[in-house]
């Protein structure tokens, strides 16, 4: 059945607004070539979209005719404020931007292990205040929230796991609280560096794909065919757990000690690095493991790289084995810090342990993917309601 005017010019209305963030500024031609609607198609939403506060015009192109067609519109970036936050074991880390995705401002705090619930909570809920203050947010619309653990796929609430300090349950109830407006949204950290590797990273051209993280822990993200795979219980890519040869015993439901993070956790990797001369100091909050890889890799520390990449690659060739990606990206501080010369390393193995193809490239983003995809996942969900329909 052919769309209701209202449902067509809802439709498009929406594209042009995605339009319209994708490119940038607009004229109501360069709008109407892109969407094939007709000039008046074009100049009535236009108007609605004005009328809505959600465009504005933004200026004039260079034409040399002017008119209405050489008027630039663009998305009105201030209509909402976003903020983003990267909640690890040792503290928080929080930008705020736009509804364009602008970083207006960001900032980050130390959280030691002794800081008890209450004041681990207040610290972090009072970065968020302040940083939003600094950007001239005066309310935040969408909130997106990077944490370690488990997201429950039913409420989508960050699970009580065993290992991780109580003040991250904690943050996202008091940040809801204490900014009713706010929409706040959690996500497991890992998932969230997936998003952000596939949009602004190293699988930009992947559909299907894993990113083994590697930061003080390990952990992963499954990408299939475009969308991301949390599994019956939020846990999908906990390798952290994954039984593997070469540990002094099992992991536990309770511990990973004896999994796969007993392998390639950054503690794990030190002392390895360690055991082949390889020294370096970490810079600021980074795993001490990325600086070592990153040594290893400018020393030409040969047995270290092989040593490492022969790990990785017991996690890997797991994944592969059941997955069948094609594609794994070395992601988190450590897979940067290795870049192409450890992923190198670690798909001569893969190969030779899988008979699948499987590319495996170093990660563009860094422990920095946590919190772009803590922004990505606001700005999208600000945006989807900010854009949708009016109810009728």
């Amino acid at each position: 059945m052919p769309a209701s005017p209202s449902t067509a010019r809802a439709i498009n209305d929406r594209l042009a607004l995605r339009l319209l963030q994708q490119e940038g500024p607009l004229t109501a031609g360069q709008l109407k070539q892109l969407t094939g609607l007709s000039r008046p198609s074009v100049a009535d939403l236009v108007e609605r979209l004005t009328a809505a506060g959600l465009i504005a015009m933004v200026g004039e192109s260079g034409e040399q005719r002017r008119g209405p067609n050489a008027k630039l519109y663009g998305i009105v970036a201030d209509r909402a404020y976003l903020a983003a936050l990267d909640v690890r074991m040792e503290g928080v880390s929080v930008v705020v931007s736009d509804l364009l995705g602008r970083v207006l401002a960001e900032s980050s705090v130390p959280i030691g292990g002794d800081t008890g619930t209450g004041p681990a909570v207040e610290q972090a809920v009072t970065l968020v205040e302040r940083v939003a203050k600094e950007a001239g947010a005066d309310r935040l619309h969408t909130v997106g929230i990077g944490a370690p653990g488990l997201i429950d796929p039913a409420t989508g609430e960050l699970r009580d796991s065993s290992g991780l300090p109580e003040w991250h349950r904690r943050l996202v109830a008091t940040l809801q609280e204490r900014l009713p407006e706010a929409r706040v949204h959690v996500e497991n950290e890992t998932n969230l560096a997936a998003l952000a590797e596939q949009r602004d990273g190293a699988a930009r051209d992947r559909d299907t794909f894993v990113l083994l993280w590697l930061g003080h822990g390990t952990g992963a993200a499954v990408v299939l065919d475009g969308s991301l795979r949390r599994g019956a219980s939020g846990g999908t890519g906990e390798i952290g757990f994954l039984p593997v040869p070469g540990t002094a015993g099992l992991p536990s439901a309770t511990a990973c000690d004896g999994g796969f993070h007993s392998l390639a956790g950054s503690a794990a990797i030190a002392e390895l690095a360690g055991e082949y001369g390889v020294v370096a100091v970490a810079a600021g909050p980074e795993p001490v493991a990325a600086a070592l890889v990153g040594a290893g890799v400018t020393e030409g520390a040969d047995g270290f790289l092989d040593v490492l990449a022969d790990r990785l690659a017991v996690g890997v060739s797991s994944v592969v084995a059941i997955l069948d990606p094609g594609c794994v990206v070395l992601g988190g501080e450590v897979g940067q810090a290795g870049g192409d010369e450890l992923a190198a390393r670690v798909e001569q193995r893969v190969r030779r342990m899988s008979p699948l193809p499987t590319e495996v490239r170093p990660s563009a983003l860094g422990g920095g993917a946590v919190l772009r995809g803590a922004l990505l996942t606001a700005r999208d969900r600000a945006q989807d309601e900010l854009f949708a329909p009016p109810e009728r």
